[in-house]
């Protein structure tokens, strides 16, 4: 048994070693001689664990299962985003980064070890089936999320188009368990998804995510708003789970003025924290604007919000967005396995974190629902087991996506009062208003 442990710890060495000379641990100076003493220290540790497994566990185990359990492992207890990648869920990853997939349309993340919605992606089964921003996806069929990873949850959510899938989620606001049924499809994104006149010479532009394409799409929308003789803008950033911090940074400083701060990361190594700076693509005049947001705008969306709101170029309304503005990079490994691990955190210009805490807007203004107050449940009862007592789907089982390019303001009772303050911030402007 020692040697089985000398020959683990043999192995684990050789696997770090070449990740601290990348990293610039190479230096043998006494300020890094503790740390490393800790980590061989604990690498020990982690020998006797494998070789107590692979001695006296009662079947064999694959060696690389053991590698990649314990990579796993360590990866997720970092925090609720970082996470390991093996070579098929890694290349299903890059697959989904070009936009189009097999699945439902739910952006979603850990929150409190829990599988949680950040967002339904606008035009997807998802949003027609009615899933909505802080649902807590409970089951997948008939399989409980509760020991599942997110990305092997993620796994079982996609699946061919056409075939049927049911989630059972926990809605807290509503208090009650949902099964929610609904149909696969082909995943497509398109960054601008509405963009026209809604009323009284007020634009209204949505955009769902940020895209490589979206700086170029937003740009033609708004010279088409202007050359219809836009004079306010409604940007609604409600259920944009986000995306590139490049994109970001382009969306923004189409309202932001040149030189202006936009946002900067926040890193454990001070030298490689980074600022972006509009850079004088400024070309839109300063009429009033409202930017929409609820607890479905993330990460880019998040850094747009923050930056418009702290240079008061616009007005946030809605509700407190989603809080998950850090930085992730996804690294191969030599395997084609890959480690998506947080690298800093986004700060907004004004000095705000936003992971964790999330954007509060201007004026708070909470989304109407039409809730039924019937069948009140134990709120001390733990989430999985509220699964045990299912409700059923309300009518909207297999709904299909709907085209909503068509804006209904009676019905949207957040854009009304975003309307109703254009409508008061130009007549201020106009001088009606003294």
């Amino acid at each position: 048994m020692i040697r089985n442990k000398k020959i683990a710890v043999l192995v684990v060495l050789l696997m770090i070693v070449p990740s601290f000379m990348v990293c610039g641990y190479e230096k043998n100076d006494t300020k890094n001689a503790k740390p490393k003493k800790d980590l061989y220290d604990q690498l020990e540790l982690f020998a006797d664990a494998i070789s107590l497994v692979r001695t006296d566990y009662v079947d064999d185990v694959d060696s690389k299962k053991l590698i990649y359990g314990a990579i796993r492992g360590m990866l997720s207890s970092l925090d609720d985003f970082s996470q390991f990648l093996e070579p098929e869920e890694f290349n299903e990853m890059k697959v989904e980064t070009k936009g189009e997939f097999g699945g439902l349309g739910i952006e979603v993340g850990m929150r409190g070890g829990v599988l949680t919605v950040i967002t339904p992606i606008a035009g997807t089964p998802a949003e027609a089936a009615g899933i909505e921003p802080d649902d807590l996806i409970v089951k997948i069929d008939d399989k409980s999320t509760k020991d599942l990873s997110l990305d092997e949850s993620v796994k079982f959510m996609r699946g061919k188009p056409g075939s049927t899938i049911t989630l059972t989620v926990w809605r807290e606001k509503v208090n009650k368990i949902i099964e929610i049924p609904m149909k696969r499809a082909v995943i497509t994104i398109h960054s601008v998804k509405n963009a026209s006149i809604i009323e009284d010479k007020i634009g209204y532009i949505k955009l769902v995510e940020f895209q490589e394409n979206t700086p170029r799409d937003l740009e033609n929308a708004l010279k088409r708003l202007e050359s219809d003789g836009m004079e306010a803008l409604v940007l609604d950033l409600r259920n944009n789970p986000g995306g590139l911090l490049d994109v970001a940074v382009d969306v923004a400083e189409k309202f932001i003025p040149k030189d202006k701060l936009i946002v900067s990361t926040k890193s454990r190594n001070p030298s490689q924290s980074t600022i972006f700076k509009s850079s004088g693509k400024y070309t839109h005049p300063d009429y009033p604007m409202v930017v929409l947001v609820n607890g479905g705008s993330a990460s880019a969306a998040e850094i747009v919000a923050g930056a418009i709101q702290d240079d008061k170029r616009g007005i946030l309304l809605g509700t407190k967005t989603f809080g998950k503005a850090s930085v992730q990079e996804v690294v191969p490994l030599r395997d084609g396995s890959a480690a998506r691990i947080t690298t800093a955190s986004y700060v907004t210009p004004s000095g705000r974190l936003i992971g964790g805490n999330g954007i509060v807007p201007d004026i708070v203004v909470e989304k109407a629902v039409c809730t039924n107050s019937e069948e009140k449940a134990d709120k001390n009862k733990d989430v999985f087991d509220k699964a045990e007592d299912i409700k059923k789907p309300n009518g909207k089982d297999l709904k299909q996506p709907e085209d909503k390019d068509k804006v209904d303001i009676a019905a949207d009772n957040q854009l009304e009062r975003a309307v109703d303050l254009l409508k008061a911030m130009k007549l201020i402007r106009n001088g009606v208003v003294a």
